[in-house]
């Protein structure tokens, strides 16, 4: 991102939302993964960069073949602004654990599957005791930062080692495998023998599935599943298509009516539950709502 430098001016105020796309940029190495970082556009934030560029007066960055680098002058710049940073995640925190009514947003992440199959009718309940707190759900497989309040609240299947955050195990949720009726009446039903003659629903970037068969004593590739896809929703949509067997939590599978629990016999791994949260978040009223909720609703009897 080169400017030309511009005359020396007096100082400014510096605007925070600048400085957030700065380190955005600075952090992620270019435009477009520092825009889906912060849920924006990367014009949106070359013309953001350029604005800042032109309040300090000097190039920030410089465009190499492996993306942005800071230039001497954004590099002088980084550290104030992951100060300022600091302090803006407290001042959020100690803001929101001030808060003393129910009223407002609760921001929530959970997996795929989660948000699809399992929290809809969690939610439903809660939403009729407390109309009044509206609730954002992020439905990603990916770890999102409670530090940083990219949420409030984290349903995750493996417990968080930030010191900052407070975890409590919900449960062990058991796996299935399973495929649909008609094809297990067009195919007959599988058994540790013959699984490898059928078709099988996995993953296709993600090595996850790879790893949980060759944990059950089954060392098989990635060609060994006819239909692979990461989005596990479209996964488990081809099974109930009768694309072949996948994987999915029993508590799902055992409420659709087309499918069948197949090769009982493999011992397939429990899923853990986590739900997590910031400590100093827990006092907020309307997040211990929403936080006692979760837990009453999926922790293990």
């Amino acid at each position: 991102m080169n400017i030309k430098s511009a005359p020396a001016r007096s100082p400014v105020e510096p605007d925070w939302a600048l400085l957030r796309v700065f380190l955005a940029v600075a952090q992620h190495g270019s435009l477009s993964r520092a825009a889906q970082h912060i849920g924006s556009s990367q014009p949106t934030l070359s013309r953001q960069m350029a604005l800042l560029e032109a309040q300090v007066g000097s190039a920030l960055f410089e465009r190499t073949r492996r993306g942005l680098r800071l230039t001497e002058a954004g590099a002088a710049l980084r550290l104030p602004a992951e100060r300022m940073q600091e302090h803006a995640r407290e001042w959020s925190l100690q803001a929101a654990g001030r808060a003393v009514s129910l009223q407002g947003t609760v921001r929530l992440t959970a997996s795929e599957m989660v948000s699809a199959y399992v929290l809809p009718d969690v939610l439903r309940a809660l939403r009729r005791a407390h109309p009044e707190i509206q609730i954002e759900l992020v439905a990603s497989n990916t770890l999102e930062n409670l530090l940083e309040r990219e949420a409030d609240i984290a349903l995750r299947m493996l417990r968080p080692t930030q010191s900052g955050l407070i975890a409590r195990k919900l449960a062990d949720l058991p796996l299935g495998l399973y495929a649909r009726r008609d094809y297990v009446k067009a195919r007959g039903v599988p058994s540790a023998k013959t699984m490898h003659l059928h078709d099988w629903v996995g993953y296709d970037r993600s090595d996850q599935m790879l790893r949980g068969f060759r944990a059950a004593g089954f060392d098989v590739t990635r060609e060994f599943f006819a239909f692979r896809c990461d989005n596990q929703i479209v996964a488990w949509h081809a099974v109930q298509a009768g694309l072949g067997i996948g994987i999915g939590l029993q508590r799902i599978g055992g409420h659709a009516g087309d499918l069948v629990r197949v090769l009982p016999e493999v011992k397939v791994p429990h899923l853990p539950l986590w739900i997590t949260t910031h400590r100093e978040l827990r006092g907020t009223p309307r997040l211990k709502v929403v936080f006692d909720a979760l837990v009453t609703a999926l922790a293990a009897p």
